[in-house]
């Protein structure tokens, strides 16, 4: 077994409940990690026995695109396809941070983790 991460992913998207964040949004940052048997990628030095990173990063972007109230919803969203489009994937983590949001108070992030495994 093996852990293939992607971390740090910067983007800007639409989410919250309240109206503004709607309209103005704000920064985000996603990490992802996925455990997967990685024995014959490692032998092979072939990327269709790997869990290709830049699938993991596709998905990403394009969920944080749709729109949602809760960053549990999203980070749903994103697990979910993890498992649909990628078979190796054992176990996976996805966490959800918005970056300085709108609480009242002086609040570097928020996050939500969310696992999952087959």
């Amino acid at each position: 077994m093996g852990i293939v991460r992607v971390e740090n992913i910067r983007l800007y998207a639409y989410h919250g409940c309240l109206k503004e964040e709607a309209v103005i949004g704000s920064d985000y940052r996603v990490d992802v990690s996925v455990e997967a048997d990685l024995n014959k990628a490692a032998n092979s030095d072939d990327l269709k026995h790997t869990v290709d990173y830049v699938h993991i990063h596709q998905i990403v972007k394009e969920e944080m695109k749709i729109r949602s109230k809760l960053l549990e919803h999203v980070g749903k969203r994103i697990l979910d396809r993890i498992f649909k489009e990628i078979e190796l994937v054992s176990d996976a983590k996805v966490v959800v941070s918005k970056i300085n949001p709108p609480i009242g108070g002086n609040v570097q992030q928020v996050s939500v983790e969310l696992h999952n495994s087959r």
